[in-house]
């Protein structure tokens, strides 16, 4: 890989461009992976039940010999009474094994590990199996990886990016992943997850310059800050291979860690 197309929003191409390092830094599932499910744990907030839940009861147990199992049972002489109570496995009762919010669910990860992936991930978008693999549509796509024109950060609506997208060769896969939401039921759609929606092109750019707000509305497709870019971007779910249009500015704009770990394995 030493040259490589950039195109103009028509889909032309406008310029060459000496490849980045970062493209050529093996291919690491296996550290892809294990760095995706790390981060993925700094963004979960802890949840747990109160300790007290379902024992807050007058039940005692009646002892033995009234032809009864020994469990506790509420006294008095309501609709409860007589009923079990304050134990696991009966009506009303309290958990077995509730969720705990002091059980640790951060998982560290080293820091060059972290940029390894990252860098690996990035990697992975030039190559077209992989891509492929992922489940996205490239056919038309010109070239990957798929550098395009800083003039594409300007485009803040919607009806000037669809244009674009067609003559990249990105519409097959917008509409993939847009025909693709499906609407959960149960509780996790009673829980605000009301729908499942697959992950289309992922844009990187160099500055936030209206591009966020064209693309805020297409299911699936995301824009991000170069300098902001990790696995979690790059390889959604620990799996490497997503289809990624690069601003030509925003590969000067990578992180110090990605850049560090290129060179090391350019030299």
């Amino acid at each position: 890989m030493s040259e490589l197309n950039v195109y103009g929003l028509d889909g032309s191409v406008i310029a060459k461009l000496e490849a980045p390092k970062v493209f050529n830094t093996p291919f690491r599932p296996d550290v892809i992976r294990r760095v995706f499910w790390a981060l993925f744990t700094h963004r979960l907030q802890p949840q747990g039940r109160d300790p007290l839940a379902g024992e807050r009861t007058t039940a005692i147990s009646r002892g033995v010999g009234l032809g009864i199992a020994r469990l506790a049972r509420v006294k008095g002489g309501g609709p409860r009474a007589g009923q079990a109570a304050g134990v696991a496995g009966v009506v009303k009762g309290r958990q077995a094994h509730p969720p705990k919010a002091e059980k640790i669910i951060w998982k560290d990860v080293n820091e060059k590990e972290k940029w390894l992936a990252t860098a690996s991930a990035a990697a992975a978008t030039a190559l077209r199996n992989i891509v492929v693999a992922r489940g996205h549509k490239v056919d038309k796509v010109p070239s990957l990886p798929l550098i395009v024109s800083e003039e594409i950060e300007t485009i803040s609506k919607l009806k000037d990016l669809k244009p674009v997208l067609t003559s990249l060769g990105l519409m097959d896969d917008v509409l993939r992943a847009q025909n693709g939401v499906k609407r959960r039921s149960g509780k996790p759609r009673m829980r605000g997850r009301t729908k499942r929606v697959p992950k289309g092109p992922l844009f990187v750019v160099a500055e936030k310059r209206g591009l966020e707000k064209a693309t805020a509305n297409l299911p699936g497709v995301e824009c991000v800050l170069a300098k902001d870019l990790s696995v979690l971007q790059l390889a959604p779910g620990g799996q490497a291979g997503r289809l990624v249009v690069w601003s030509k500015a925003a590969l000067q704009s990578l992180p110090k860690g990605v850049l560090e770990v290129s060179e090391r394995f350019a030299s």
